[in-house]
């Protein structure tokens, strides 16, 4: 009895930390939100300074570029690593978060501050770096330092040590395994940057120098979203399936393979970010190191809905189901990138069209999540009509991203060159205008999805309740099955 007592008394306690790291994920994951809006504001800016025949009214291109910078930096940076922060602190533990993590947030706040007061302060510089791009002034580059410290503060943690927990679990364990690698990847990631900003070359041109400061790093991030991406799809298409579509050994067993190669990255860095083995190295990395094992767990996942389809567990209107409808489009999107990046021929639009359907994938899943994510946190959407909203709302976006990349991939198969806005992009053929307005109204549509999706996001938030027995969403699924 005493055992029993004591046994219960450590879980009452250990409830007592969940509510602190439970707080800091729903701000991480407010934040997240925050930072779409400014992603999506500078978005429109660029699309509209791309667009035919607005191209011709924009005469300086700086401008524009400066918003691209902080587009990027919101959308791709902020608002992915901000929901893997929330998510990491989801995982569940039996020892109480570091504070560290705790105060995580807030330090992000502050960096994501700093980049959008850097952005357009006097002398600004943008740095169209590969990756990860940049602005010359100290404000915005303190900015970055912030956040990605930030982000290290909530992943460095107990928890990625803890694979299994008495805490009652909010993913399937074997999204949880990938939640956790890709907390590392983020380790790995720092560990590359801080080598390779110790091995630059002195004295390069401003230009070169982010170009060669960030390579290696922005290789290992795009490892780390594609693994939370990975664990969605595992999250989102368990409830569907009544059980994981690949067990907790299996998926530790493929996240960790994935993660391998990738510790190289640091020992690239150690031979000089000038060295053609820190250039080459990380580019191969990249073309073997991810698009294998995403074939992998496509198979698998896809096994596991035929199988479920077989065996009469997919019922009712399982096609038209948000979840399944939402890792149809990720999936889509994300096989469109693999092929577009194979036709890259050359510094042409070819390029973004890829890392824009690449980029919409991870977006699709995230933004498919986030109506769970909001109800662990009591959040709900109320109404059948928002419910019906937030499950059209990721395939708009996605057949935004889609047509979107598809302009760019028809300009760029005729030469348009990439980097150039407003006056100074010129266009030469029907074709390369044609492309860029297929682009220009993708971009519309997506903008038009990632407003209806803060939309919803806003009416949840707004709806939260205290009630505890309503904290619970698609991703907590519950029972045996999670073992």
């Amino acid at each position: 009895m005493q055992a029993v007592l004591g046994d219960r008394a450590d879980l009452a306690q250990q409830a007592g930390w969940v509510a602190p790291q439970r707080a800091a994920a729903r701000q991480w994951l407010g934040l997240a939100l925050c930072v779409l809006v400014a992603a999506g504001l500078c978005a429109l800016a660029v699309v509209i300074g791309r667009m035919p025949p607005f191209d011709r009214f924009v005469t300086d291109p700086l401008f524009f570029r400066r918003c691209l910078v902080a587009h990027v930096n919101f959308a791709l940076i902020a608002w992915f690593y901000s929901f893997t922060s929330a998510l990491v602190l989801l995982l569940p533990s039996e020892r109480p978060a570091a504070w560290t993590a705790r105060i995580s947030p807030l330090a992000g706040a502050a960096g994501v501050l700093l980049m959008m007061v850097g952005a357009f302060a006097p002398g600004a510089e943008p740095i169209l770096s590969n990756y990860i791009p940049t602005i010359d002034h100290p404000v915005f580059q303190a900015g970055q330092l912030a956040f990605g410290i930030s982000v290290l503060l909530a992943v460095l943690d107990p928890r990625l040590l803890a694979a299994t927990s008495r805490i009652e679990p909010l993913l399937p364990p074997a999204a949880a395994a990938g939640v956790r690698a890709g907390a590392a990847g983020l380790v790995l990631a720092a560990i590359t940057f801080t080598i390779s900003w110790l091995h630059q070359t002195p004295g390069l041109e401003s230009g070169v120098h982010y170009e060669l400061l960030f390579w290696g790093v922005g290789h290992v991030l795009q490892l780390v979203i594609v693994l939370v991406m990975l664990s969605v799809w595992i999250a989102l298409l368990t409830p569907l399936l009544g059980e994981p579509p690949l067990s907790a050994a299996s998926a530790r067993a493929l996240f960790t393979l994935m993660l391998v190669p990738w510790l190289f990255s640091p020992l690239l860095a150690l031979e000089g970010t000038s060295s053609a083995a820190y250039r080459s190295g990380h580019t191969e990395l990249m073309q073997w190191g991810i698009f294998p094992f995403v074939g992998i767990f496509l198979v698998l996942l896809v096994r596991a809905l035929v199988r479920a389809r077989r065996e009469g567990r997919l019922v009712g209107t399982w096609k038209r189901d948000p979840a399944f409808a939402a890792f149809v489009t990720s999936a889509g999107l994300t096989v469109a990138g693999f092929v577009l990046g194979a036709m890259i021929r050359g510094s042409t639009t070819m390029v973004p069209a890829h890392y824009h359907a690449s980029v919409g994938a991870v977006t699709v899943a995230f933004m498919a999540a986030t109506p769970a994510l909001l109800g662990v946190f009591g959040a709900q959407l109320e109404s059948t009509r928002s419910r019906r909203l937030a499950g059209l709302q990721p395939i708009l976006y996605g057949a935004g991203m889609a047509c979107f990349a598809a302009g760019f991939a028809l300009a760029g198969a005729h030469g348009m060159g990439r980097k150039a806005y407003g006056a100074e992009q010129a266009t030469r053929s029907v074709a390369e205008s044609a492309g860029l307005t297929i682009m220009g109204i993708g971009g519309f549509v997506a903008v038009a999805g990632g407003i209806l999706f803060l939309g919803l996001a806003i009416a949840a938030w707004r709806n939260t309740s205290s009630d505890t027995r309503r904290a619970r969403g698609p991703l907590a699924v519950q029972g045996e099955m999670l073992r």
